[in-house]
């Protein structure tokens, strides 16, 4: 059957460990269960989804040593590629975006990012443009070379900014949209050895959160758009105090109303609570809860911003919790199988 009057989400998965590839699952809109509808392997390693602004399409990066971008109609229930995947230029791309009429990939592997144009068909096509990154951090094992993990376009759609856990910085380009073409417009430093790897911005648009990967902490930052330019202002923890487990931030999500920020936490395996105040520009942990499974990779709110699902890479799930609207705290709800499971997003 179609797709039009059913709300849907996708899941994206390692294949190389066993996933699915990219999973198209039915949304029961009143209690937020999850039922797999079908899926497709024909692009290996679809790490991160992102859909078309009208919904007809869904993006993935192929997360390979030759990195690949992609496109799939998802009008039925088996998502079908739309053309061959393009390769990016880059290594093991994590991430991608839609930005001024382009396609953007973060490449982990080869601390880059890369801009391709969208065709009229909504198919990516060859690269226009590879901004690499430079630099270093502390980190004797992760930080030797850049290593961008994500990129996203600002709430203006002035900017495109990407985080690099390689460097401990955020950097901010300005995008052509006629030729593609990046340009490097500033870039903040954070904390050494933090590891940056995602960031959300507040619903307000002046105010950003960067979790950080090899620290467990949050990094509050002040955001102009207007100039472009990202301010840290201090960081707080993600974990309790004493807490004696590896822990590796995946994932950082903020309330539609800007009252909280959940952040996942593999090794932990934990969501954490923290509350906001007014103005975003203060957060404070509130609490964690257990995330359904083992190393939450990704953390996403549904549109209706009433529930999260996490899914949880190694036990192989996707679960999901609703929200205590008072308090921003998560109840687990229910979870559907999902091997390797990397991403969720809400068409």
């Amino acid at each position: 059957m179609g797709t039009d009057r059913v709300a849907r989400a996708f899941i994206g998965s390692f294949t190389t460990a066993g996933g699915h590839g990219v999973t198209a699952v039915a949304v029961d809109e009143v209690t937020g269960a999850l039922a797999p509808l079908g899926s497709t392997d024909a692009l290996a390693n679809p790490s991160f989804l992102v859909p078309s602004v009208d919904g007809a399409l869904l993006y993935a990066v192929g997360e390979n040593a030759v990195g690949t971008a992609a496109a799939f109609d998802i009008s039925e229930d088996v998502p079908r590629l739309l053309g061959e995947p393009v390769p990016v230029r880059g290594a093991g791309p994590t991430h991608l975006a839609l930005a001024a009429g382009h396609l953007v990939t973060a490449n982990y592997d080869s601390g880059s990012v890369t801009a391709l144009p969208v065709r009229p068909d909504g198919s990516p096509g060859p690269v226009a443009a590879v901004l690499a990154h430079h630099g270093s951090g502390p980190h004797p094992d992760r930080q030797q070379e850049p290593h961008a993990h994500q990129v996203l376009a600002d709430p203006s759609g002035r900017w495109v900014v990407s985080v690099d856990l390689g460097t401990d910085s955020v950097r901010v380009c300005a995008l052509d949209p006629g030729i593609g073409a990046l340009r490097l417009h500033a870039e903040t430093v954070l904390r050494p050895g933090t590891g940056p790897r995602h960031l959300a911005f507040h619903p307000g648009g002046r105010h950003a959160y960067v979790l950080n990967e090899l620290t467990p902490t949050l990094t509050v930052c002040r955001w102009n758009a207007e100039g472009g330019s990202l301010e840290a202002l201090h960081e707080v923890p993600v974990v309790e105090d004493g807490v004696c487990t590896a822990t590796y931030p995946s994932e950082v999500v903020v309330a539609h109303d800007g009252r909280f920020v959940w952040a996942a936490n593999r090794g932990h395996d934990s969501i954490a609570v923290l509350a906001l105040d007014a103005t975003g520009e203060k957060a404070r942990l509130v609490t964690t809860v257990d995330c359904g499974g083992h190393w939450p990779r990704d953390l996403t709110l549904d549109p209706s911003g009433r529930r999260l699902y996490a899914a949880n890479e190694r036990s192989g799930d996707v679960t999901w919790f609703d929200i205590d609207p008072a308090t921003g705290i998560p109840a687990r709800a229910g979870s559907i199988e999902a091997p390797a499971a990397s991403c969720v997003v809400f068409r």
